[in-house]
């Protein structure tokens, strides 16, 4: 069958058992594409059950609302044609949806669709005007398939941009945190971008807003689609229902935040026109391109003119006009895009192509009208290598325009307007390009992290491996000795250790008859270590990842590194304890990231508690389990959970809550309650916590260390082990990370892995979130550390590698720090000092070599000399370490 511009086009089968109507389909039938054809089971159905049907009563013209373009027009009746197929109404004739399926195949497309009016019965004539609302979802479905094509071609286009503007890209590559709280489809659009650009010489570091923004204002389209697209269908699908203002304000409910997306994107686009159209690096070309796009694209207002008027047709509920008014707006943004997909390739090629015209591009409509030449350029142009995604966009472009080199800009621009144009009969084929392009293992969509685990670039690494050394200084100075365990451990080892927490542990497969898991802390390896060692002491730290199951949040992950110390054996009383806290304080303070305090409880004054306030036994762990959330819930929330799930009484709960309230200065809050009439010194095991507090809170004070301790009744720490004091360090800076140590005291751990009890006590160090708070610090200080310890760079101005392996040997034979770089240009081995901060080049060249002499720059201060080759090594030693 052919269209009336005499090509062949499609069929589109409506009303067979089974069959849905997509957007698509309906698309193609809207824009004259495809034809329309009943399904002669459905015309059986309705002529079985129409049979006894009364006469027509009614003279009924069926009127298209007057504000829908053609194409919409097309769509709408469509819908109603479907709908009156799937109609259950005995009284449906085939007359009438024969008579709407002709007036679509035979009425043009750039004709508007008039009907004359027809005899119907009222059931009818009733059927058609319930259909009418749902019939709107048409011209929503021509949004959902052209929006669902601009999602592809805009990451494309944005994609060449990125190019044109030599942007900073690097937004793309830390979109997922790996914490759980990045957008799906902001993540998504980033993998994409990366795909499109991967190999790409051309993106730089020029940091660009409507760049960096390509992610969120991609994704949130993307979103917005997904829900488009969902409703459409189960509209289009449905029978036809009661009008009434529920079902077509549904409409405007679906799309308003289409709209919105729309629009930004649009914004978005729009200023990476400008920006491309600022890239192009012949005037004569750049004036022309601006006076066309200036005539031709929608501007900034005009954009914001079309948003507007849809959120006050929406708002007036004059919904015929809203989804036509949404249907404007889509096109206005593809038009944008279409001059980004213009501009970003001319930017990219236009000069280049300009000259394969025989030196002279004609323009007509150009800034000023005339001709504007384009002068080949004398001098031979260097080849830029373009992302593995953006070549082929490019070169799909470049076919498009095949034998048209010479046709002019302004003909460039309307057939790249015709290409990227949806109704175009040749746009899906692009379309589905564009999505293989991205999908193709060609191009191999990059990796992605599991959720909850992250990488470290060379920066990162710089502040952990500083961190680490900080850390394992403190511990050494402390007489601990270091000590590794197998990332693994058998899953009764690790059962029945963290109370509720236990559900956390990875557990793996079997593999070969033993059941094992992943450590879930520090702490239950080294217990296991002692007990089966048969030691009766040991001070040990250890730095290694421990694995849990939980939920990724901001600072939370599923992998991390902890830094723990413990101390194990027989000592005087509270020795250890105090140790471990003055470790604590030593840590926070030399790794210098701000205000902190330390949380300190003790795990037999809280059971004390428990008992003083009426709690049975059994249930002691759980509720510590309820308290140790108070620091990121408020009390009443607590509460609701001690009396709903936990079963406890109103009148318990809220004396719980009177204690845990009790927080302040260590030996004031001990004195209060150790105070005559205090509750806790009717219960002998407070007593005794009270007595241990005591001797550590002076150790604490005469250590000058106490000033970092708050005595707080709410700190309950939810393990199963901890068996006496407990405590959390706390960072109170403006980095939200919550606990940044933890630990306590541990009396039968051990014990549970042997016959002799070993008392243990010891603290962990969240090394994750301190990082963080470095990372954070480095930036609010414009600090970037510095990746490399390299103080040499060995540059030799040649291809000749053995000059380069001869002379770096000798330095790092000397021990000196040293790379070597070998490259004819001289500023390729200065941008290399600079970019990698090394403070001194050793430069040779050809005159150098002959007359045995090195040159020695001193990058910082942009200072160089001449040494003779001989005395290299010792001359560097001496300015390296000018002390000795």
């Amino acid at each position: 069958m052919a269209s009336d511009r005499g090509e062949e086009i499609s069929v589109v089968t409506l009303g067979g058992k089974g069959s849905s109507l997509s957007s698509s389909s309906l698309y193609a039938i809207s824009t004259g594409l495809a034809s329309v054809r009943l399904d002669s089971s459905a015309l059986d159905r309705l002529a079985s059950s129409s049979s006894n049907h009364r006469p027509p009563s009614v003279h009924y013209q069926i009127i298209l609302p007057k504000t829908l373009t053609p194409i919409e027009s097309r769509a709408f009746l469509t819908v109603l044609l479907y709908k009156l197929l799937r109609s259950d109404s005995p009284s449906v004739r085939t007359f009438l949806p024969v008579r709407i399926s002709e007036t679509l195949n035979n009425c043009e497309l750039h004709q508007s669709l008039e009907f004359e009016p027809i005899d119907l019965t009222e059931e009818e004539v009733l059927l058609v005007e319930k259909s009418y609302p749902s019939a709107l979802y048409g011209v929503s479905a021509v949004l959902d398939h052209e929006s669902t094509a601009l999602l592809a071609i805009s990451d494309a286009v944005a994609a060449l941009s990125c190019e044109a503007t030599k942007a900073d890209v690097a937004a793309f590559n830390s979109m997922d945190s790996g914490d759980g709280f990045s957008a799906k489809e902001e993540v998504a659009v980033a993998s994409d971008m990366k795909v499109l650009l991967n190999g790409s010489k051309l993106v730089g570091k020029v940091a660009i807003d409507s760049v960096s923004k390509i992610a969120k204002v991609h994704g949130s389209l993307r979103e917005m689609v997904k829900l488009v697209h969902s409703k459409t269908r189960i509209e289009l699908n449905s029978k036809a229902a009661a009008s009434s203002e529920g079902t077509v304000s549904d409409v405007r409910t679906v799309l308003y935040p289409l709209a919105a997306a729309i629009n930004d994107l649009g914004e978005c686009s729009l200023s990476r026109v400008k920006l491309n159209l600022d890239s192009i690096g012949s005037d004569d070309l750049r004036s022309s391109l601006v006076g066309l796009f200036e005539g031709k694209c929608v501007s900034g207002e005009g954009l914001r003119n079309g948003f507007k008027l849809v959120l006050e047709l929406g708002f007036e509920k004059e919904y015929e006009k809203f989804v036509h008014q949404v249907n404007v707006l889509l096109g206005l943004v593809w038009k944008i895009v279409a001059w980004e997909a213009i501009t970003g390739f001319i930017a990219l090629e236009g000069v280049e192509w300009s000259e394969k015209s025989g030196n002279v591009v004609e323009v007509n409509g150009g800034r000023g009208g005339g001709n504007v030449k384009v002068e080949k350029k004398g001098e031979k142009k260097k080849k830029v290598l373009l992302g593995k995604g953006t070549s082929v966009i490019v070169q799909l472009i470049k076919d498009r325009l095949q034998g048209k080199v010479g046709d002019g800009i302004e003909k460039w621009v309307e057939d790249l307007l015709l290409f990227l144009d949806p109704k175009d009969r040749e746009f899906d084929s692009l379309v589905k390009k564009v999505k293989e392009l991205v999908e193709s293992n060609e191009s191999r969509r990059l990796p992605k992290l599991p959720k909850g685990t992250r990488d470290f670039a060379k920066e990162q690494m710089t502040i952990r491996k500083s961190a680490f050394s900080i850390i394992e200084e403190v511990f050494e100075r402390h007489g601990a000795t270091a000590l590794d365990t197998p990332v693994f451990e058998l899953r009764e080892t690790l059962m029945g250790k963290y109370g509720e927490d236990s559900k956390l542990i990875y557990d793996l497969a079997d593999q070969g008859g033993e059941l094992c898991s992943l450590r879930y802390d520090l702490t239950v390896p080294f217990a296991r270590y002692v007990a089966m060692n048969g030691l009766t002491s040991f001070k040990r730290y250890q730095i290694a990842k421990v694995y849990r199951r939980d939920n990724p949040s901001k600072g939370r992950y599923r992998e991390f590194y902890q830094c723990d110390i413990d101390i194990a054996g027989q000592y005087e009383k509270m020795g250890p304890d105090f140790e471990i806290v003055k470790i604590v304080t030593e840590l926070l303070d030399e790794l210098n990231i701000g205000d902190y305090e330390i949380k300190l409880n003790h795990r037999k004054l809280l059971d004390g508690m428990l008992d003083i306030c009426g709690v049975p036994q059994e249930k002691f762990r759980t509720i510590c389990s309820s308290i140790d959330k108070l620091d990121k819930q408020p009390f009443e929330q607590i509460k609701k959970e001690l009396v709903e799930e936990k079963g406890l009484s109103v009148e318990t709960a809220d004396e719980i809550g009177t204690f845990v309230k009790e927080r302040g200065s260590p030996l004031e809050l001990l004195s209060k309650l150790k105070q005559q009439g205090s509750k806790f010194l009717g219960h002998n095991g407070s007593v005794d916590a009270l007595n241990e507090l005591e001797i550590l809170f002076k150790a604490l004070d005469v250590s000058k260390s106490i000033d970092r301790v708050v005595f707080d009744l709410s700190l309950a720490r939810g393990l199963d082990y901890y068996t006496g004091v407990i405590f959390e360090a706390v960072f109170k800076g403006g980095a939200q990370v919550g606990s940044i140590a933890a630990g306590g005291r541990y009396d039968n751990l051990i014990g549970m892995f042997g016959t002799k009890q070993v008392p243990s006590v010891g603290v962990s160090l969240g090394i994750e979130r301190v990082f963080a708070i470095m990372e954070q610090l480095q930036k609010d200080q414009s600090q970037a550390p510095r990746a490399t310890k390299t103080e040499v760079l060995v540059s030799i101005l040649g291809d000749d590698l053995t000059q380069a392996a001869k002379l770096v040997s000798e330095l790092w034979d000397a021990k000196v720090r040293a790379e070597y770089f070998v490259n004819k240009r001289v500023m390729k081995h200065i941008d290399r000092a600079r970019e990698s901060r090394i403070p001194w080049m050793v430069i040779v060249g050809e005159r150098e070599l002959n007359e045995g002499v090195v040159k020695l720059k001193d990058i910082e201060a942009s200072k160089e000399e001449e040494i003779p080759r001989s005395r290299l090594v010792e001359e560097l030693k001496r300015r390296l370490n000018p002390s000795n």
